[in-house]
Formats: C-alpha cells, sequence, structure tokens
C-alpha cells in the first residue's frame, strides 16, 4: 500500500480523541487557565512534532487554551506535515465561528481567543536548543518513542519556571490484534525490536521517560493510560480508522522486513490475513500508550543536575 501520512494523521484525529485521558486533560486545562490570570503577556505554547496542527484544533475545540492571546509555535521534521497544516487548520474552521488570517503566520481568531500559529520545519532537539523563547508549555503528542530520551532535558529546558509539559500517547511496549493470530508473537517481538534498534527510539517509552521525569529535579510528573482502541462495529470502522489500520500494518511490514527479513514468508501470510479482517470489519487494534502531564522547576537547576 502506498501510504499517505497526512492522510493517516487525519484519520489518527479520532483514535486520539477517545485514548486521551480526561482527567490529564482537565489537570492540563486549569493549569494553564491559572498561568494565564497569572501573566500579563500573551500564553506560549512549544508543540514538537506537531504533525498537520491536529492538537491545535483539539486543544481549541476541547477548550484546553484559555481565552486570550496565545502564540503557538509548532514544529516538525516533515516539510508535508507543515504545509498541510494551515490546509488542515483551515478546513477544520470553516465550519466554526473562527476567522483564519494567513501572513507570515496563521492566525486563528475565535469569540475569546486569538492563537497565531508559528509553523516550522524543524528538528525538535536541534530547535530547542536554539530557541531562547521560555514557554509556557510544552507539547509532545506520540512523539518519545522516536526521540533519544538523553535528550528528553533539552527539551524541558525551554519551559520557564513553573512551565507546564504535555507528553500524550507515548508508546510504552504493548501491540495487540484480534482475533489473536499464530504469528502475532513473533511478528509483534520483531516489529518492537526495530523501535528499539532505531537510534534513540524504544519500545518502553512511556515508562522510561515517567522514570526520566520522576529524577528531574523541581519536576512533577502525573501519568495515566492513553491506550489505543480500534474495534469494528456492526462490521465498519468509525471516519477514516480503516485507512489507519492498513497503515499500521504497512509500518509493521516495513519494519519487520528490515529487521527480520528472514520471515517474510510468515510477515506475508499474517499480513494477507490480518489486511483481509480489516476489509471485513473484523480487525481490533489495541496499542498500551502513557499520558504524561507535569510542571518544571527552575529550568537553570534543570540543566545544572542533569550536567
Amino acid at each position: 500500500m502506498k501510504r499517505d501520512f497526512q492522510r493517516y494523521l487525519r484519520a489518527k484525529r479520532t483514535v486520539d480523541d477517545r485514548a486521551l485521558d480526561r482527567r490529564l486533560v482537565d489537570d492540563l486545562r486549569a493549569e494553564l487557565a491559572a498561568r494565564a490570570d497569572d501573566s500579563d503577556g500573551p500564553l506560549t505554547v512549544l508543540e514538537v512534532g506537531a504533525g498537520i496542527g491536529t492538537m491545535i484544533a483539539r486543544f481549541v475545540e476541547w477548550d484546553i487554551l484559555p481565552p486570550g492571546e496565545i502564540r503557538y509555535t509548532a514544529i516538525d521534521l516533515q516539510p508535508k506535515n507543515i504545509t498541510e497544516l494551515p490546509r488542515y487548520l483551515s478546513t477544520w474552521a470553516a465550519d466554526r465561528s473562527i476567522t483564519v488570517e494567513h501572513g507570515d503566520r496563521l492566525t486563528l481568531a475565535g469569540p475569546d481567543r486569538r492563537i497565531e500559529v508559528e509553523a516550522t520545519v524543524a528538528e525538535a532537539v536541534e530547535y530547542t536548543e536554539r530557541t531562547e523563547t521560555e514557554y509556557d508549555l510544552l507539547v509532545g503528542a506520540a512523539l518519545l518513542d522516536i526521540l533519544d530520551l538523553s535528550k528528553l532535558e533539552s527539551l524541558i529546558g525551554t519551559l520557564g519556571t513553573g512551565g507546564l509539559y504535555y507528553f500524550p500517547i507515548t508508546f510504552d511496549g504493548g501491540t495487540r490484534f484480534l482475533p489473536t493470530d499464530r504469528a502475532d508473537r513473533s511478528i509483534e517481538r520483531q516489529y518492537h525490536s526495530h523501535m528499539d534498534a532505531k537510534e534513540g527510539g524504544s519500545s518502553r517509552a512511556g515508562g522510561e521517560t515517567l522514570t526520566r521525569l520522576q529524577r528531574l529535579p523541581g519536576c512533577s510528573v502525573d501519568a495515566a493510560g492513553s491506550d489505543w482502541i480500534v474495534t469494528p462495529e456492526d462490521g465498519s470502522y468509525p471516519g477514516d480508522e480503516a485507512y489507519f489500520l492498513r497503515h499500521i500494518l504497512t509500518t509493521i511490514e516495513e519494519a519487520v522486513t528490515e529487521i527480520a527479513p528472514g520471515a517474510v514468508d510468515q510477515l506475508d501470510e499474517w499480513l494477507t490475513r490480518r489486511r483481509a479482517q480489516v476489509a471485513a470489519g473484523e480487525l481490533t487494534y489495541l496499542t498500551h500508550q502513557l499520558d504524561l502531564f507535569g510542571r518544571v522547576g527552575d529550568p537553570v537547576a534543570i540543566g545544572a543536575d542533569q550536567g
């Protein structure tokens, strides 16, 4: 299957919406409101791995961002994502009471908030190491399993004292398909091994990140599960989630072929069965993930401790 990554990100929106832990969402909303009340200037947000802007749309729809002026920096390594971001947000805003202004920055103006979005192609750590802005909120969704966690402190270092971080949908070592298949354990083990073999990658990123955050001086951390669960109902999937599943199967195909070329015959047979189940509306997919949320203390102290 020829993959369209931007379509995958659009299809993933509904999957993520179901997965995100609402308790941590409520905590984030309350903390941002309090921070906005204590500040005279605009709220500043940095999203790393922002994709096509689905988190921005969600933050507005779910009233997570407080009223007022917001400066939102969205960075992503893939130019196609950054190109698609203003198109996605413009289409999303068309059915809402939001005016979209195009210029050097994309501006989303609603009844009670104005969000200036600066979308930039950049590598996460490189950007955070050169930015001089002290952000109020750092966001990284479905990011940390492909980021070298030794660089986590560089990301956290972009926050000012009392700044907030939110790392939802952080993969943590669980992939399952239903109904079960005789090849599942072998395929899933090889898929996770591919994550671990990538530079900076980890199939246990959720737990590893939680441990690192707990060790940062003056840094609070809370965690909750945010498992993906994609299951058919009456023989079909919500939205474009059948495409989401096909994309996941192709991702597994590429990963396992790269790390275990000798398993191609077993893999091909497994993929044939699984793709037929998607087409028939019979496949259920589950992954285990964590949402991580907290506040930092003095960023200078954090950097010095990690030395």
